[in-house]
Formats: C-alpha cells, sequence, structure tokens
C-alpha cells in the first residue's frame, strides 16, 4: 500500500502461484487469508484502531473531487451560452467534455505513485494539476481562438487529477477506516466527484444567461460581451475555491494514521507488476470490471453533453440543468445509504447490483422510447423527463461505490489503487469512444440514448452470471475471530 506497514519481502502473492480463478479458488484464497493473517506481526492483529481525524482526511479528499468534477463540467451545461460567447463548435463542446477520459490515459502512472509514495504525495500533485488548469482557464485575454486553447488546456490538466480523485477512494477508506466503515467512507469519496459534476448543472445555466433567453437571471441581457463575463465570473468562482482546497491540502493531509484501523490495512499486498497479472488473468474480475466500465462508462459521456441531448425535444438549457443536477445528487444520496446498508449487512454487494441494474435498465430504456414519442406515443412532458432522468441516475451512479468494494474484495490482496485504476480507466476508454463518434454523429442523437439500456442490459447479465467472493473481508473476520 506504499506505507512502512509492510516490507517488499510481504508484497509477495497470498493466493498462490495460480493467477486466474480455478475450482476451489475460494478455498484456497480463504486459506491463504488465514496464513497471511498468522503471518502477521501481534501488535498488526486484533480489532485495529481508528482516529478522529480521518473524517477530516475524507472531508478534504472528498471536495477535491467535488472541485475536479465541477470544473470538468463547466461547459456542457451552458453549451450554447459558450458557442456565442468564445465561438466553441458542436466538436469543442465535445472536446471539452472528452478531456475528461483523456486524462485517465496516465491513469496507471498515478497509480504507481499512490501504491509507492503514498495518498499524501499523489493527492498534493492531483490538487496543484488542478490548481493550474483552473487558472490556465482564468487567464486574461482578447484574442478568442487562444482563449478557446487555454480553456483546452486548462480542461486537459484538470482531467489529469481525475485519476486520483476516482481511484483513490477504497485506498483511503482502507487505510483510514475500519471494516464496519469502509463501504461508506468509500462512497463518500468517490460520489463527491459526481456531486460537483452535479453542481456544474445548477451553477452554470443559473448564472450564465442563455442565447436563446430562457434563463431565469437577466434573461434580457444576452449580449455575447454579458454571456462571456458571466461565464468569466463562474471561471474566478472555481479557481478560488480549487486554490482554497490546494492550500488546506498542503497544510494537512497525512499520509496514513499511527496505526492501521484493521487487519486488511497492515496486510500483505502483491508487486505492482504482479498485480497486473494477476488482474488481467483473473477471468472474474474482467466480467464485473466490464459490467461496471460499459455502463458507467456511456452513462457519463451521456451526462456530459444532456444538454444537445435534450435540445432536439426543447427543454431549456436550465432545465436540462435541473434534470442533470437532480439525477445525480439522488445517485449520490441513493449510494451513501446503499453503503452503509452494506457495512450493516456484508456479503450482499452482487444483490444490491443487481438490484440497481434492473431499475437502471427499466429506467433508460423508459427515457429512450420516451425521445422517440413519435413512434411510440408515450407522453413527452417535463415531468417524464425529470422522472426517467433522475431514476437512471440514482440507480447508476449509486452503483459506484458497491462496484468498488466488490473489486477489491474480488482480486484481493491486488493494492485498492491499481484494481480501481484498471476498472475506471476501461469506463473512460468507452467513454471516450462514445464522445469520439460523438464529434462526427452529432446531428442525430437517438443512438446515443439507445446506447444506456443496451449497455444497462449487459451489465445485469454480466453481473447475473458473477460469482461474488469476499477474501478481504474474510481476513478481517478470521483475524478477529
Amino acid at each position: 500500500m506504499g506505507t512502512s506497514w509492510s516490507s517488499e519481502e510481504e508484497r509477495q502473492p497470498l493466493l498462490g502461484p495460480g493467477l486466474g480463478p480455478a475450482p476451489g479458488a475460494a478455498r484456497r484464497s480463504r486459506e491463504a487469508a488465514a496464513a497471511a493473517a498468522a503471518a502477521l506481526p501481534a501488535a498488526a492483529q486484533g480489532p485495529g484502531r481508528v482516529y478522529g481525524r480521518r473524517w477530516l482526511v475524507l472531508l478534504l479528499f472528498s471536495l477535491l473531487g467535488f472541485a475536479q468534477g465541477l470544473v470538468w463540467n463547466t461547459w456542457g451545461p451552458i453549451q450554447n451560452s459558450a458557442r456565442q460567447a468564445y465561438g466553441f463548435s458542436s466538436w469543442d463542446i465535445a472536446l471539452l467534455v472528452l478531456w475528461g477520459p483523456i486524462g485517465f490515459l496516465p491513469c496507471f502512472a498515478f497509480m504507481w505513485l499512490l501504491d509507492k509514495r503514498g495518498l499524501r504525495i499523489t493527492v498534493l500533485l492531483t490538487s496543484f494539476l488542478m490548481v493550474l488548469g483552473a487558472g490556465l482557464r482564468c487567464i486574461p485575454i482578447t484574442d478568442l481562438m487562444l482563449k478557446r486553447r487555454l480553456i483546452h488546456g486548462g480542461q486537459m490538466l484538470n482531467g489529469l487529477a481525475g485519476p486520483t480523485v476516482t481511484n483513490a477512494a477504497p485506498f483511503l477508506s482502507t487505510t483510514w477506516f475500519s471494516a464496519d466503515e469502509r463501504a461508506t467512507a468509500t462512497a463518500i469519496a468517490s460520489m463527491l466527484s459526481y456531486l460537483g459534476g452535479a453542481c456544474a448543472f445548477l451553477v452554470g445555466p443559473l448564472l450564465v444567461p442563455a442565447p436563446n433567453g430562457t434563463s431565469p437571471l437577466l434573461a434580457s441581457e444576452n449580449s455575447r460581451a454579458h454571456i462571456r463575463d458571466r461565464i468569466e465570473n463562474v471561471l474566478y468562482a472555481e479557481f478560488g475555491v480549487v486554490c482554497l482546497l490546494f492550500s488546506a491540502t498542503l497544510a494537512y493531509f497525512p499520509p496514513r494514521p499511527p496505526l492501521p484501523p484493521s487487519v486488511a490495512a497492515a496486510s500483505q499486498r502483491l508487486s505492482y507488476r504482479r498485480s497486473f497479472c494477476r488482474l488481467l488473468s483473473n477471468l472474474r474480475f474482467l466480467m464485473i470490471a466490464l459490467a461496471y466500465a460499459i455502463p458507467l462508462g456511456v452513462f457519463a459521456g451521456w451526462s456530459g453533453v444532456l444538454d444537445l441531448i435534450l435540445t432536439p425535444v426543447h427543454v431549456s438549457q436550465v432545465d436540462a440543468g435541473w434534470i442533470g443536477f437532480w439525477s445525480i445528487v439522488g445517485g449520490c444520496v441513493v449510494g451513501i445509504a446503499m453503503a452503509r446498508f452494506a457495512d450493516f449487512i456484508r456479503g450482499m454487494l452482487k444483490l444490491i447490483l443487481l438490484l440497481l441494474f434492473s431499475g437502471a435498465t427499466l429506467s433508460s430504456m423508459w427515457f429512450t422510447l420516451t425521445c422517440l414519442n413519435s413512434i411510440t406515443h408515450l407522453p413527452l412532458t417535463t415531468v417524464t423527463l425529470y422522472a426517467s432522468c433522475i431514476l437512471l441516475g440514482v440507480f447508476l451512479n449509486s452503483s459506484i461505490p458497491i462496484f468498488f468494494e466488490l473489486f477489491v474484495e474480488t482480486v484481493y490482496p491486488v493494492p485498492e489503487g491499481i484494481t480501481c485504476g484498471v476498472v475506471t480507466f476501461l469506463s473512460n476508454m468507452f467513454m471516450g469512444v462514445l464522445l469520439f463518434f460523438l464529434t462526427f454523429y452529432h446531428t442525430e442523437l437517438s443512438w446515443f440514448n439507445w446506447c444506456l439500456p443496451g449497455s444497462c442490459l449487459l451489465s445485469l447479465l454480466l453481473i447475473l452470471c458473477f460469482r461474488e467472493s469476499y477474501d478481504r473481508l474474510y481476513l478481517d473476520v478470521v483475524v478477529s475471530v
């Protein structure tokens, strides 16, 4: 885990020489977990110790994720205003959203840094990139061509912060929290990034006038100069928030507690190279990774251009913003509640995911068919659009922390950061491919809507076929008993 709790010699395979699942693999993993527990020093065994400062660390990390999501989703909700103020094209709007998944290309470098140097160094580098990115967008120049390039550069640097704020949540929860708090901490740390993206749906359309006069604020003053001034005010405010969080992180963000909170936090881990070998040869992990990456990647890309998708059905920029906001907020609230439920009743992660994706499949189908009301004759109203989009966001976003915990349990003792880095890289790869096609096929978007129910149904089938295991939890139980 990149800490002094284990030496390099200890960071060796725990589950035997076989890299992939085989008959009796679960039994052998439990035997290996028990052997690992016996090999732990006496000081590391027992219930562990938690510190009150863990909540401050979680708050700082979560707020960084919130700010990164806010900056990433700046342009999608106000794409009509951005076109008029800076001369952005549809390709530019798609690329501004695409910088998020592009930022995951060096994902494994950040995961290596997290594994080798720990949480503090990785978080400081991440927050510094966010400061540079937010500041680059605020440089006051009159040349629109150069201004557009600076905005793209700022979005790219902010995208590079994505791997840490997305992938390090399970690492942080294992490092600082006890076994009965891990899922909750993972949910809070991972959901706040999405909540930041949701607030962009609210802040942008309310503060920036729309060129079509649908903004409730200053609707009559929608000249290009005025719209540009309002957008720059938003950019300056986001830059101030990011600078404040960077200062707080620099002042206090310890890499780990003095004593580990659980046996799993102090236990052995695989080396960086062997972790990848274990992940890529584990068919169960690849199955559940695809079940996460495909629908969540499609949904992330769809959410980033929600205003563009809803414009053909005559939904205003403000209404699209409210739909995106409540869909993500609902997902964050339900996700944290589901994670807390998973902490109380352990061993039910697969069942929770089945219920969530059943709802996501039905909700996405409802939305897609509603948008084709000329064929399906379903009622196309603000209420139906709100209900279908919000339910879809609730079901999909709330599955993220449950997936993260299941990934770590499935491939333990692979380090948490590496495990989540692989799955989020896959998710952003699917998102990037989808947005890449959007840059060429953006005149008619019904195909984009059909990707939602198709990906949710595929994920539901993969989860049904998945055989779950809880190796990390078993280690904690063995030692505590």
